[in-house]
């Protein structure tokens, strides 16, 4: 009788580390589709900066926002996030009465697009670190020996107000 109790755990206990590390997997998996996402969009709004650069009035302002959407685009993963938030910083400085509407629209669709996928993204980060910190998967190593993925945090704020 307790020999078949241990073996009804175990098989429990199997199961259950099948379907975690399957979720996790999962989990993974929508992460690194929601940061093809995210990085999607974050060069689309490089580009329209670029756009906007190449019609601004003011050269010197022209000339920086040109260069922080080549720093933001250029950046290693790691720098992705200050090089992201310095581009934001010159685009705010940016006057939109300054550009053709076209471009205004633009670059507040672009921004919308870098915010719903910056929010997926850091969603689908937070549901995989939450499954990857529990007991059961860091002791039995579901998760293999990869890190848990990081959250992406920028400044969404584009425009003077």
């Amino acid at each position: 009788m307790v020999i078949a109790v241990i073996v009804v755990a175990l098989i429990w206990l199997a199961i259950l580390a099948a379907t975690r590390a399957t979720r996790l997997h999962r989990l993974n998996i929508r992460v690194d589709l929601a940061r093809t996402s995210l990085l999607a969009a974050l060069d689309r709004r490089a580009v329209v900066a670029r756009v906007i650069a190449a019609s601004y009035p003011d050269q010197a302002l022209a000339a920086a926002l040109t260069a922080a959407a080549d720093g933001a685009e250029d950046a290693e993963s790691g720098d992705r996030e200050p090089a992201e938030n310095r581009l934001a910083m010159v685009l705010a400085q940016t006057d939109p009465e300054a550009r053709p509407a076209a471009l205004t629209a633009e670059l507040a669709d672009a921004q919308a697009r870098v915010s719903i996928a910056r929010r997926f993204y850091n969603d689908s980060v937070r549901d995989a670190r939450t499954l990857g910190e529990r007991r059961m998967v860091r002791f039995l190593r579901l998760g293999g020996h990869a890190e848990l993925p990081e959250y992406f945090e920028i400044s969404e704020r584009v425009s003077q107000d």
